[in-house]
C-alpha cells in the first residue's frame, strides 16, 4: 500500500470518528445533532481536545473505541465551553 493511500485512509477514518463523536456529543449536550459539517468539525476538534485532556490524567486511548471515547469527551467539553461564551436565548 502506498503512503498516499495510507494517509487518505487515516484521514477518512479521523473524519468518520469525528462525525460520530460530534453527533453523540451534540445529542448528549443539546438534545439533537447540529448538522453534518458542524458535527464533524466539533468531533475532530473534540478529538484533539480530548486527547490533550486525557493525557493530563495519564490516560491513553487505544483502538477505535478509545479514539471515539476520547473524541466524545473532548467534544462535550468543547460544546460546554462554546455554550459558556454564547449569548443565551430568552423565551
Amino acid at each position: 500500500m502506498s503512503i498516499l493511500k495510507m494517509i487518505a485512509m487515516y484521514f477518512l477514518w479521523y473524519i468518520l470518528i469525528g462525525l460520530v463523536a460530534g453527533y453523540v456529543a451534540s445529542v448528549l449536550v443539546k438534545g439533537s445533532g447540529s448538522g453534518l459539517l458542524v458535527n464533524m468539525v466539533v468531533g475532530i476538534i473534540g478529538g484533539i481536545l480530548g486527547g490533550w485532556l486525557l493525557s493530563l490524567f495519564g490516560v491513553l486511548a487505544v483502538g477505535t473505541i478509545g479514539s471515539l471515547f476520547t473524541a466524545v469527551i473532548g467534544s462535550i467539553v468543547l460544546l460546554w465551553i462554546v455554550a459558556m461564551f454564547s449569548p443565551h436565548k430568552h423565551k
